[in-house]
Formats: structure tokens, sequence, C-alpha cells
């Protein structure tokens, strides 16, 4: 038996609110501290208690983190899911189960080791009988370090991390995880390849999720004003203001230099960051698609008033009410275009946890030079999930707070000067803050009508001349947001073009799309709306690109299509949306069912989705007389066209059945 080391993936069954992610966390966290690459999953209901949740735990030598569609370590403890779960095993994967569930085991391809979670945590006299069901949790904590090799010092660590140094609760938890080891020790027999060991490919790195990297970010940013509703998945981030803000903004007299309101609802909470974005505060809100739908209204406002805010939209899949806990990137359309009339709103899209911190603060510096909203698109599984990371970078340009009049300024210009008023040529105005008292800083602040000095007019030169100048301040924004990040290969033909969550998907397809099918393809991670010229030169410089997301529609292609119509004929979409994260294999298939060219198919090779790849639909060949093989049989001469029409229908048919 091969061993299969730092090469798989851990899904744990349980039961929603029965105190599972302590010890998903412990195990995730301790792989992380031997120096191991991991990503953690978790998939849960919207319900608050009682439901099957699934934690998955992907552990990669190579450091690919993204989520895969197949799991060869099952922990089974909910009985209501255990036939599920046994189902989902790899042939020649493992089965750890609770052994007071009395379900029959009936597969004879995989390895079964039963647990006795219960009577392990029932012999600990220190733990009140209503902590059992939370501690016993532990128990297969330590069963997993016995049979995986997972170092036990490393799980001591990851629980001092999780109760801050509390030694109760880690004594606890810490001698229900000894007993599990112990008990494995003594009474199971490895029948299963698969093993881990120390690396140091974690070394320097951090583990964060992207909520609280982009609250501690915007605190960085000097965050002033904060209100907010709650809502799945946005609310963590506003909790962790609720945490950091007091550690991180405290005077020396003790007072702090912020505000954190919650509203009654969405629509309130936008007015209240509107006011205080108007008053010279950084403000900002957080919500998901279903408070951004009630928020629109105000959006324009801000946008036509020219208000500088902050909003972070962790997206989740909708329409509607929708799946409440599964991610998306379905607000980006809506986003681009919102408020009624003619909007263009500026987006950022942060990659991972670490641009989740450096956008926090940058999202405020970009608002305040532009004058206008700033949306923050991340989603679920950046927000919610555990992410290896580079740790932060504190910011390295000084604050911007834009174009501000003083007293002293106005004093210069003698009161000359107009809150709309294209004075640079670069559409952006100066303003003034409340405050102000020089006797020309005030100005009246309306959704209606208004000229260069903000007063109220209904002249349609006037009007249009102030639409166009927001026109053209929204071309300025191009110098200021972040420029994409390009990952290049030797020889690329082909580009690929993402956004946010999904890069840890395409990278591995990348490679696999290299190593499998000999097909070299550029990336590109779009970082901002409005692109910027990195964007331009990099669709003009293939003939096919594929534009991967996370919705149904393909929302980022058709922006770019609006924005670059010449290059319609070469934008393809691939895009897919049933609320888990992405995976390398479906962005890998989508790529190859729309893939225009020759494709070499190996089979075997290192690894298990190599290993696992797709069956070679037949190498193309022609002869002198133009016929075809397909699939290894004989095919009718046809022209060229024809040809690759039957065979995209052909992939697209084997993706479709394949994707989940």
């Amino acid at each position: 038996m091969n061993k299969v080391v730092n090469d798989f993936s851990i899904t744990v069954g349980t039961v929603n609110g029965s105190g599972s992610s302590t010890a998903n966390n412990t195990i995730l966290r301790a792989l992380f501290k031997m120096g191991i690459p991991v990503s953690g999953k978790n998939l849960f209901p919207s319900n608050i208690q009682g439901q099957p949740t699934w934690y998955t735990i992907r552990v990669n030598k190579d450091g690919f983190v993204a989520r895969r569609d197949e799991t060869e370590i099952m922990v089974a403890i909910n009985p209501n899911s255990f036939a599920r779960d046994l189902a989902a095993v790899l042939p020649g994967g493992v089965f750890f189960y609770a052994d007071d569930i009395k379900q029959p085991i009936t597969r004879t391809d995989i390895v079964a080791y039963p647990m006795p979670v219960k009577q392990i945590v029932r012999s600990d006299p220190n733990v009140p009988s209503d902590f059992r069901d939370l501690v016993g949790n532990m128990v297969y904590v330590g069963v997993l370090a016995a049979m995986l090799g997972i170092d036990m010092d490393k799980i001591y660590a990851a629980l001092e991390f999780h109760f801050k140094g509390k030694k109760k609760p880690i004594d606890m938890n810490f001698n229900a995880v000894k007993a599990g080891a112990e008990w494995a020790k003594a009474n199971l027999e490895k029948k299963d390849p698969y093993t881990v060991e120390p690396m140091n490919k974690t070394d320097g790195m951090i583990m964060a999720d992207g909520n609280t990297a982009a609250a501690i970010g915007s605190i960085f940013g000097g965050l002033q004003f904060v209100a907010w509703y709650p809502i799945t998945p946005a609310s963590s981030l506003a909790e962790s203001l609720n945490e950091y803000l007091p550690q991180l903004r405290k005077r020396e007299d003790g007072k702090h230099t912020y505000a954190v309101v919650q509203a009654e609802d969405e629509l309130a909470a936008i007015g209240m960051t509107i006011g205080a974005g108007w008053s010279g505060l950084r403000s900002m809100t957080s919500t998901s698609g279903p408070g951004l739908s009630l928020m629109t209204e105000f959006a324009g406002l801000a946008y036509y008033t020219e208000v500088p805010i902050v909003v972070w939209d962790v997206q989740r899949i909708g329409p509607s009410t929708g799946l409440p806990t599964r991610t998306s990137q379905g607000d980006l359309a809506f986003t681009n275009f919102m408020g009624h009339g003619d909007t263009q709103q500026i987006i950022l899209l942060p990659g991972g946890v670490n641009e989740c911190f450096e956008f926090g603060w940058r999202a405020f510096d970009i608002a305040e030079r532009i004058q206008t909203p700033v949306f923050v698109l991340s989603d679920l599984d950046m927000g919610m999930n555990q992410w290896m990371s580079q740790p932060f970078k504190y910011p390295d340009t000084p604050m911007d707070r834009g174009k501000v009049l003083w007293e002293k300024d106005l004093e210069e210009l003698k009161g000359n000067w107009g809150r709309y008023l294209d004075k640079d040529g670069d559409g952006i105005p100066y303003r003034t803050f409340p405050g102000n008292k020089h006797p020309m800083g005030a100005y009246f602040l309306r959704g209606t009508g208004h000229d260069e000095n903000a007063k109220y007019s209904e002249e349609a030169p006037v009007w249009y001349r102030n639409m166009e100048r927001l026109k053209k301040k929204y071309e300025t924004a191009r110098k200021y947001v972040p420029a994409p990040v390009i990952h290049k290969v030797k020889g690329g033909i082909a580009g690929i073009i993402g956004f946010g969550s999904t890069e840890a998907a395409i990278l591995e397809a990348q490679h696999q799309l290299s190593t499998q099918h000999g097909i070299q393809a550029d990336f590109m991670r779009v970082r901002a709306i409005p692109f910027t010229s990195e964007v331009t030169s990099f669709i003009k410089k293939y003939d096919q690109v594929f534009v991967v997301e996370m919705n149904r529609d393909g929302q980022m292609c058709e922006l770019l299509n609006i924005e670059y119509p010449e290059f319609g004929l070469k934008l393809k979409s691939v895009a897919f949306g049933d609320g888990l994260p992405a995976s390398a294999k479906w962005v890998r298939e989508g790529i190859l069912s729309k893939y225009e060219g020759e494709k070499t198919k190996y089979e075997g090779g290192k690894g298990k989705d190599e290993g696992r790849r797709m069956k070679a639909e037949g190498e193309k060949t022609k002869d002198k007389g133009g016929r075809m093989k397909a699939e290894g049989k004989k095919a009718k001469r046809q022209s060229p066209k024809t040809a690759r029409a039957k065979s995209a229908k052909t992939a697209k048919k084997k993706t479709s059945a394949k994707r989940r």
C-alpha cells in the first residue's frame, strides 16, 4: 500500500449548532501549524440548529486550496446524513463514524473505523453533562490525529489560540482529544494509505477570514462611522468591527473615536452612512444581496450628490432570499448600474483575505478622492471561511482625503468656488465639510437637479453638463482603482479572466490545462471596475478569452462585452452558480467545452485529479480527403465549421453531466 501524504480532503458530517466548528477549526489550524497548505469550507444550513452540516478540509502539498468535488476521508457524526456521507467517499477512501449510529456499512471498497465518541466523553468526570455533546466533537479530533499523524502539540496550540489562552476550556477539550487518540492507538489498526507529515510551506503566513480582514483594514483606513443591519454572510464583518475598534481606536483619555450603529434596516443603515460621509467622516456599511437591493435608492442619491461612502457586499446566492448560506458572485451587474437612471458605480473585487484588508483601507481613499460610493464585493466563501494569507501590510501611502477646501483655501479663492464645478478638468469638484467657518463654505446638498454651485435647476443644459461631468469623473477613476493581477505561463495562447474568490480554483485549473491537456493559458484576475488599461491589453492579446465566474448569466462577461464590443467574439463565458465555491474541475471542464484548438489528453500522471481525468474523446486527425476520426469512430466528411460545432456540442453535454 503506497502512502498518500499531504494530498487529500477530509469532510466532517455533523449537525448545525452542535459545536463542531471548534473541533473542525482545531484540525484545520493544527495542520496549518504543521506547515501544510490547507483550506476549510463550511457548508451549513440557514436554520439556527438541527440540520446537517459539512466541513471540508483540503490538504495539498502543492498549495492548491480550492474546493474539490471529491473526498477521501469522511467523519460521520450525524445519523441523518450517514447514508449520504457513506456514499460520498471515494473508492479506497476512509470512513470514520460514531459507533452509536446503528446503520449498516454497505460498502466494501473503503476502510471503515468506528469511534466510541459518547463512551469516551462520558468516561471523563471533568466534563459537565451539559458540555458532553460539545466536547465530544474533540474525540474525533483525537482519533484523526492518531490515524493521520497530526501533531498533538499543534492541536494544543490551535486550542490555545481558539480559547485565547483560557486554561480551563483548553484542558477540557484537549483531554478529550488525548482520550480519542489513545483509544485509536489501542484499538484501531491502520488499513488506509492517508497520512500527514510536517512541511514548511506555511512559514510566515497567517490564517484569517475575509470579514475579519475587511474590518481590520477599514479600521486602519481611518473608519469613523459604521451603520449596519444583521444579514448572513455579512454580519460577522460588523461584529469584527465591534471587537477590534475598542482595541485599536481608543484615545489616551479613554474615549472612543468612532461610532457603530445597528440600524432598523438596510435602508436606514446606508442613509446614516451617507449622512456621516457628507459630514466628513469616513463611513461605511456592510450587507449582502437582499440588503443591497433595499439600499438602491440611497446609492443613487450618494452617486448624484457625490458623497463618499464605502459599502461592503458579502455576496450570497440569489435572487430573493435565495440560499443565505451559499456563496455566489451574482451581484456584480446589479451593483455596477445600482441606482435608477444613468449611474456607474466603482467596484473593488478582492481576491483573498489579504486584499480584503488592503481594500478595507484603500476603498476610503478612492471614495474620497473620486467623491462617490465605492462598493467592495466579497462573497460568503471568502468572507466566512478560513484562508491562508501573507501577513497584512500597514497602509503604505498617506490617507487621501481628496479635494477638500478649508477656511484658508476659501479665503485665497475669495469664496469663488462651486461645489460641483470641474475646475481641474478631471470631473472631480471640490468640497467643504460642515463646520467650515468661512461664510462661503456652506452649500445645500440635494438629490434634485443642481448647477455647478449646488443651486436648484431644471434647465436641460445644466442637467446635461452635470451628467457629462460625472461620466468624466468615472473615467478619472480608472487611474486610482487597483490594476489586475496577471499570472502568465510560458507560451500562453489563450486567456482566462476571473475575479474574487475564484482565483484558487482558476490557478489550479490553469495548471491542469497545461499538464493534462497541453493548453497554455494566461490568467488575469480583475480587481476593480471601471476596467483599467491592463484589461484592454490582456484581451487584445488572445484569440480566445474565457471569463470564469460564480453566477448563472456570466455577468463579468456581459460587462466586458459592454465595455469592449469589438472583442465580443473572443470573450467566452464560463459561468456556473450552484451556491458552492468554485472548483478546479468545473473551471477546467467549462473551458475545455468551449476551447477551439488542439487538446492533448494525457492518462496517468501524478496526483489524484490527474489520475481521474476525463476520457479522451479522441484526437481530431484529418486525412488528405478531409476525413476526421472522433472518439475512435469514422465520421462523415464535414466542413471544419460543422466539425467544431458538433465537437463543442458533445463536450457541452459531457461537461453538464460531470460538473456536479
